[in-house]
This record gives structure tokens, C-alpha cells and sequence, in this order.
């Protein structure tokens, strides 16, 4: 790549940087405009010393989130979802100040409540109208750069199909590279693919500026080869990346970091910390003190109920995994004439005598769950996530499993992604567990607060249905 290359790509990010920038602050000024409406007379002065604290605080606050990081090849929710979150940093912050500063005494309630809401959205709709006129000037070659991958493999294939599949990227395919025979590289893809060139042609052309960026797919295994190629490119000014085969592993969440300049790379990591642990948390403990409050007098009558048919105490608390393994108490009222807790639990069947008449009612409508919603206040269950078996089954599976103990990575839930999915009930065979803790994997790679709304409604449904509830 040409120097004049260089300067134009830099370039063409500023001012990409700057319109992000212009957009929000004109976001921030136009919501302030339109709140202030809602309260006559408000005087300007007051407005502009909202206005510029505002927008002092989200200069502050934007280092924090990375909200002006490149998302080049980022999904889009992930860059609205960071902008609520600088959202989130912002308005408290501005709040305390004109608090403590009594700037906002002079607007209404209903003015802070349009600013809080409108600024968010404001800056939302900014960055969805820009995603696409990028997407539109990138399809028509602005600022488009070529790329090449060294290594024709399956991760090769699959990184060049995401980025075809991704216009907006504004990036061009040359094609592979590798200095294997194409047979062996046939056989290693399953597919014809056609060999661009060897290393030493890459070179050359990166040298020219014909290709700028250049992704290495080499398994890792093979280190000799990425250092030979990453020692001839390094004679060149392409950008060089390493596309490591972390897919062979059982990733739950890929997050990049640092150990005193070393970088690690997580491969079983929970997804939920930080701001999303605290949102979590904070809606957990919301939605949780809503439900108990609806429910307390139909649990205080199933309690009553309880007690009159069968005898026996009222609720039964059993030894669980929660998160990191850690041993929690389930509460459930007691559906069976036992209460086993040992290093033996059978499961639930349908056709069990040891469930009582009323118990199978509880059961069936899933009601025997709802004293785990003391649970959820206390902080060791979730409302949403993998549901908490007993330690019997734990490490009954456990052993037959891979991955089976990732599970334990969040919190588990009064429901989950596998129970709105058809895997609840009694796992009679290992097809079945397998089943449902994919499903728990796959909620701790895709968990969003936006998922476990979804979950929730969709719990609902399921209940109602009462499908394998026994």
C-alpha cells in the first residue's frame, strides 16, 4: 500500500470519527430543545448549562465505553447498545450535577423525562442513518480495501464467505494464497477452490499495493509456517492479521485482555459483567419484587393447600450448583410425599407415585416454582438462565458431557433458553440432556437483557401449554 494509501484510509476514518461526533452532539442539543418545550418559561441560560454539561460528561464518559472504537465488521446492535450505555454513564451524572448545582430546579419533570428518553434514541437513529450511508458509499468502492487470506482451510472459507456476506465492510476478495498444491488444499476444504497465488507472489503483491490487508488462517498447530509468512510480510506495509482456529475449542465468550502488555484471549468466560451484570442484576431484582408482590397471596393459598392434603413441611429447599459451582438452596413447594437431597436423585417421571395429587397440579402449571423467586431477590438465581439441576445429576453428568460444567458460568434461572426450546421435563436419555445444555450454552454466548424479556414472554406460553411438565 502506497503511502498516499495510507493517508487516505486515515483520513477517511476521521472524518468518519468527526460525523459520529457532530451527530451526537447535535443529537444531545436537538433532545434538549425539544424537552424544554415542556416547561414554559425556562430560562436559556439554564438550558445551554445543561446542554454543555451534557456533552462535557460524554467526552468523559465515551473514553469509558469506546463508543467512537471502529465497528467496522461489528454487528450494529452492538454499537446501539453501547451508545444506551454511555447513556447510562451520562444522564445520572448530569442529573447529580444539576442537582447539587440547582440548574435543573427550572424544568419540569416532563422535560427530564423527554431528554432522559429522546437523547438515547436520538443518538440511535444517528448511527443506523450512518451505518447505511456507509454501507451504500463502501458497495459503490469508497474507501474500499483489498484483502487476501493465506490459508486455504475451512476457517479460510468461512472468513471470506463473512466478509462477502458483509458489504459494508467495504473490503475486496483477491483471493488465497498458500504455498501448499492445491490437491492437498482441496482436500483440506472439501472444496475447488482456486489457488491465487504462493507466498511469494502475496508479497509482491502487497509490496505494490495491490492487496492491504492480509488474514493468516493457519491452524495453530502449524507455528513454523505462520512465523515464515508473518517474517516475509513484515517486508511489506499490507496489515497483517492472525485469524486464530479458536472454533476447534468449546468457546462461550471470546473476550481479548491484557496481562501487563501480554494479550490473553478468554475461551470459557462469562458473558455477564460489569454494566451488564449490574443491568441484569438491576432487572432481576425489579421484575423479581413485581412478581413476588402479584403472587404472594396465590403462594400464601398453595401453602395453606399444601399443608391441609399431605403431610410434610411446606417448601423444599435442595442443594444446587450455582454460579462457579457454588452450592445454593432451591426453594420449591413440595410436590412429592420425599425430599430427597442425597448423592441419589431420581427424577421426576410421569407416571411417579411419589408426586402427590396437588403436586402434580403444582407441578403441570410449574407454580412449585415460584418460592424460587426469594431465590432471585437473594441473588443466587436469575430469572432467566440454565435451570439448577441437582448436585446428584451434576455429577451424574458431568462426566458424560463435555462442557457440561459451563453451565455453571451465570447464574442459573427460574427458566431458561432450553426450557422455552422443548428441553424441560425428565431427561430419560443422555440425546436429552445433551439437547438442553446446548441450549444453555448457546444462552451464555448470546445472552442480552433483550433475550431474557424474550425468554420470560415465551415462558409464559410454555406454561400455559404444559408440555412435558410432570
Amino acid at each position: 500500500m502506497s503511502g498516499n494509501d495510507n493517508l487516505r484510509f486515515r483520513s477517511h476514518r476521521s472524518l468518519v470519527d468527526l460525523a459520529y461526533r457532530l451527530s451526537d452532539a447535535a443529537a444531545i442539543i436537538a433532545a434538549a430543545l425539544v424537552a424544554i418545550e415542556f416547561t414554559p418559561a425556562a430560562p436559556l441560560s439554564s438550558l445551554a448549562i445543561v446542554v454543555g454539561t451534557t456533552l462535557l460528561v460524554h467526552v468523559v464518559a465515551i473514553e469509558v465505553s469506546g463508543l467512537y472504537r471502529n465497528w467496522r465488521g461489528s454487528k450494529l446492535a452492538r454499537e446501539l447498545w453501547c451508545a444506551v450505555i454511555t447513556w447510562i454513564y451520562v444522564a445520572p451524572t448530569v442529573l447529580g450535577i444539576g442537582l447539587l448545582t440547582q440548574t435543573n430546579a427550572q424544568f419540569s419533570y416532563a422535560s427530564k423525562l423527554v431528554w432522559l428518553t429522546l437523547t438515547p434514541l436520538a443518538m440511535s437513529a444517528n448511527r443506523i442513518v450512518l451505518r447505511m450511508l456507509l454501507r451504500q458509499l463502501r458497495k459503490r468502492g469508497f474507501n474500499a480495501r483489498k484483502f487476501a487470506i493465506c490459508g486455504m482451510n475451512r476457517l479460510g472459507l468461512q472468513l471470506a464467505a463473512n466478509i462477502q456476506n458483509s458489504p459494508e465492510l467495504g473490503l475486496q476478495f483477491v483471493g488465497y494464497f498458500d504455498d501448499r498444491p492445491e490437491k492437498r488444499t482441496s482436500e483440506a476444504t472439501g472444496a475447488q477452490l482456486h489457488q491465487a497465488g504462493n507466498l511469494a507472489q502475496l508479497v509482491e503483491l502487497a509490496r505494490s499495493g495491490e492487496v492491504d490487508m492480509i488474514y493468516i488462517t493457519f491452524p495453530m498447530r502449524a507455528e513454523q509456517r505462520i512465523r515464515t509468512y508473518l517474517s516475509k510480510l513484515g517486508d511489506t506495509t499490507a496489515s497483517v492479521y492472525i485469524v486464530p482456529d479458536f472454533f476447534v475449542f468449546q468457546m462461550l465468550s471470546a473476550r481479548w485482555s491484557q496481562i501487563d502488555g501480554l494479550p490473553v484471549v478468554s475461551v470459557f468466560e462469562t458473558p455477564i459483567s460489569g454494566i451488564d451484570g449490574v443491568l441484569k442484576r438491576g432487572f432481576d431484582l425489579v421484575v423479581g419484587m413485581l412478581a413476588l408482590a402479584l403472587v404472594a397471596v396465590p403462594m400464601a393459598l398453595i401453602a395453606v393447600a399444601i399443608k391441609l392434603t399431605s403431610p410434610g413441611p411446606v417448601f423444599f429447599r435442595q442443594k444446587r450448583y450455582g454460579l462457579s459451582g457454588e452450592q445454593i438452596g432451591v426453594w420449591k413447594f413440595r410436590s412429592m410425599r420425599v425430599c430427597e437431597d442425597g448423592a441419589e436423585v431420581k427424577q421426576a417421571s410421569k407416571t411417579d407415585d411419589r408426586i402427590t395429587p396437588l403436586g402434580r397440579i403444582l407441578r403441570k402449571t410449574s407454580l412449585d416454582e415460584l418460592p424460587q423467586l426469594f431465590n432471585v431477590i437473594d441473588g443466587s438465581m436469575s430469572l432467566v438462565g440454565p435451570r439448577p439441576h441437582a448436585n446428584a445429576h451434576n455429577e451424574q453428568y458431568r462426566s458424560l458431557i463435555d462442557g457440561y460444567m459451563l453451565r455453571h458460568k451465570v447464574k442459573p434461572g427460574i427458566t431458561g433458553l432450553a426450557q422455552v426450546n422443548g428441553a424441560r421435563g425428565e431427561t430419560e436419555t443422555l440425546d436429552k440432556m445433551e439437547r438442553r445444555i446446548e441450549f444453555d450454552h448457546r444462552y451464555i454466548r448470546e445472552w442480552s437483557l433483550w433475550m431474557d424479556v424474550k425468554i420470560l414472554v415465551k415462558t409464559a406460553l410454555v406454561v400455559f401449554k404444559q408440555e412435558n411438565a410432570y
